[in-house]
């Protein structure tokens, strides 16, 4: 189960996205949710996977941002998803992660360890859900089919900030995933 993102920076109400005013009813719900795909996964033997978006300190702490997220979230400051901080970490409902991958960018494959962690470790199948959809979701999703893992993407296990974006997104990944539900996967692992 690779989960996107999941991270109190984006959820928890003391995290960076919160302080900013910046929330979401789709998103905030998805732990709940999460949470029971998760406990049937370790009940039947898989491995969750948490990938934690990064801001890499630079000198004096003060963190190394893409122009295009600053732009766009122009409130990130010092110590926001900072390796080892409270926002950087797993939120408390999906944790713990048997592995976290670090990453810079929406894919979870571009320069981190994702891939050989997974090949190390003979993974083929992936179950990924998590925050946003048509960001960290669908950019490591595509990344994971030119890869030729076969990807699952839950269409209620993963949200954006607009409902019409996450729709839009599920529809264009239907041609590089499994697009099941929660309850269609929780059914399949146990069966």
């Amino acid at each position: 189960f690779l989960i996107i993102d999941m991270q109190n920076d984006f959820l928890h109400q003391e995290g960076a996205y919160a302080r900013a005013g910046v929330t979401s009813e789709l998103i905030s719900a998805l732990p709940k949710t999460l949470k029971s795909v998760t406990n049937a996964i370790r009940q039947f033997g898989g491995l969750v996977v948490s990938t934690h978006f990064t801001l890499v300190p630079g000198i004096g702490g003060e963190p190394i941002i893409s122009d295009h997220l600053r732009e766009l979230r122009p409130f990130l400051c010092t110590g926001d998803f900072s390796p080892g901080s409270f926002g950087h970490a797993l939120i408390d409902e999906l944790a713990p992660a048997d592995f976290s991958i670090e990453k810079v960018a929406y894919s979870a494959f571009y320069m981190s360890r994702l891939e050989w962690v997974l090949n190390q470790i003979g993974i083929n199948r992936l179950i990924v859900g998590g925050i946003v959809t048509n960001g960290g979701v669908a950019s490591t999703t595509r990344d994971a089919h030119v890869r030729g893992y076969d990807t699952w993407v839950l269409s209620d296990g993963c949200a954006s900030f607009d409902a019409d974006v996450h729709e839009v997104a599920i529809q264009s990944l239907k041609s590089v995933a499994r697009i099941k539900t929660c309850a269609q996967v929780i059914e399949q692992i146990c069966e």
